[in-house]
């Protein structure tokens, strides 16, 4: 029988894992996740910032919504090649602000008032600080924070929009436009392709994803960004495959040569875009890939 020492019992302890040697301890408790959901910065005089409004994960095909022209092979290749899975997609809803200095100005609001109200919050401003609201066209997820219990969330607001887009949806029976849009009609400015929605803020028209779908371009001094709304829905699904087609794109091969001649100037001019679908914060780069596009997401740039 061995006979432990105190010296042995000592250095035996020392040979012990560090672990062993302390007390019990409870494992810290796990967290929820956490996704940033305000990303702001300067473009000249120009103070913008994106705002994740909600994110939904949509758990069927998402070949039912994008790629509907290509076989299957081929979406689960392109997939596979960008990390991402073909059985479930990640949507993403980003209004932007624009403060010039002296107007505050909203792209599009989101799915729901409270969704929008809470981004704008979250950005340090109050509904009532917003006093331009931009409509980049008249989907659900783009007007549907427009009307809080039968007023206008952004009380303070004049409206902007295409000509186009209004009267196309006006044209015909649309319970979103009747609830939200038409409303409103009598505070709103309609523009057509290369007006200005205000200073610094020019539409580019973008037409198919709806018949007068606008993005617009942002300048001050010798820089610019163009917000893109749904010119492209998708990073690799539509925007680095500008011909698939997209079941909300209402006009798919007009909506296909829009993508086509945006993305190339974007590309082109090596100008930064928001993409109101692209994965938060939305901010990005195009660059030309082949025969479509490539998606290059801000990294520091937006802070030199």
């Amino acid at each position: 029988m061995t006979k432990l020492t105190r010296r042995a019992a000592l250095g035996a302890g020392a040979a012990l894992p560090f672990a062993a040697a302390l007390p019990a301890a409870a494992a810290a408790p796990k967290q929820e996740p956490m996704q940033q959901n305000v990303r702001r910065f300067n473009l000249g005089d120009l103070e913008v910032t994106t705002l994740l409004a909600n994110t939904v994960t949509n758990p069927n095909d998402p070949q039912t919504i994008f790629g509907m022209n290509v076989d299957a092979e081929t979406f689960k290749e392109v997939s596979d090649a960008a990390f991402i899975p073909t059985d479930v997609n990640q949507f993403f809803f980003t209004p932007t602000l624009v403060n010039t200095g002296e107007s505050l100005v909203l792209f599009d609001t989101g799915q729901s008032p409270e969704d929008i109200t809470a981004a704008v919050e979250a950005a340090g401003y109050a509904a009532g600080d917003v006093d331009t609201v931009i409509l980049t066209h008249m989907h659900g997820d783009h007007i549907g924070g427009l009307m809080s219990g039968g007023a206008p969330t952004f009380a303070n607001a004049a409206y902007v929009t295409a000509q186009a887009e209004f009267d196309a949806w006006a044209a015909q029976e649309n319970e979103g436009f009747e609830a939200n849009v038409r409303p409103l009609a009598e505070k709103m400015t309609f523009l057509a392709d290369g007006a200005d929605a205000a200073p610094g803020i020019t539409a580019v028209a973008a037409f198919g994803h709806t018949p007068g779908h606008m993005t617009y371009r942002l300048s001050s001094g010798e820089k610019s960004l163009l917000v893109a709304a749904d010119l492209a829905n998708h990073y690799v699904w539509s925007l680095a495959h500008p011909d698939w087609e997209v079941r909300f794109d209402m006009d798919k091969a007009a909506a296909a040569a829009s993508r086509r001649n945006i993305l190339g100037m974007l590309a082109a001019e090596r100008m930064p875009m928001i993409g109101y679908h692209m994965p938060f914060p939305a901010v990005g780069y195009v660059e030309t890939r082949g025969d479509g596009f490539h998606w290059v997401p801000e990294s520091y740039q937006m802070m030199l």
